[in-house]
């Protein structure tokens, strides 16, 4: 019911289509802008006062194998979604940096690509590859944990140790053969 109401406003208001370039039976047409959904919103929020906004990210949509019903053939229900991270405008260079170097496996000329054809609907597609591309850029810009200060082991624990060690001693040796 929301999403009709969401699909109304946008055809009143002339905004962009929820049918994103596929064949709509609402508006008998193929030729729409592609735009987002109304319930895109503004852009991705990946982390505390970081979010990649609508603009950056350019979406790609092709027929997706799997369950789909009579469906299956004509709905363009698997999405790409890309970002380019190495012109992205919303990192600073420290981030910047960190995304390309921990990222630079999945980067194609700095551009992050993410498929996501687990689900039917294209909606919830794109709603998975939001949330997978906000997951690995989150995981991309998280500052280095800080080096490991080089600790000596306790006294309690180098006798827990030594101890178990005898107790494991022991259980072998009454496994052996009795000697005479």
């Amino acid at each position: 019911m929301v999403r009709a109401a969401q699909l109304l406003q946008s055809a009143l208001s002339g905004g962009p289509r929820a049918c994103a370039g596929q064949f709509c039976r609402s508006c008998a047409s193929t030729a729409h802008d592609g735009g987002m959904l109304a319930s895109d919103g503004p852009g991705v929020p990946v982390a505390a006062g970081l979010v990649i906004p609508a603009s950056e990210l350019s979406w790609r949509f092709s027929r997706s194998s799997g369950p789909g019903g009579q469906g299956v053939n004509t709905a363009d229900s698997r999405v790409e979604l890309m970002w380019d991270a190495a012109g992205s405008s919303v990192l600073s260079p420290v981030q910047r940096e960190r995304v390309l170097a921990r990222l630079r496996g999945r980067l194609a000329d700095g551009v992050l690509t993410i498929a996501a054809s687990e689900h039917r609907a294209q909606a919830r597609n794109r709603d998975a590859a939001r949330d997978r591309l906000a997951a690995i850029v989150a995981e991309a810009v998280r500052p280095p944990a800080p080096p490991r200060r080089a600790t000596k082991p306790t006294r309690g624990s180098k006798e827990r140790r030594l101890q178990a060690k005898q107790r494991r001693t022991d259980v072998k040796k009454m496994r052996r053969r009795p000697t005479d």
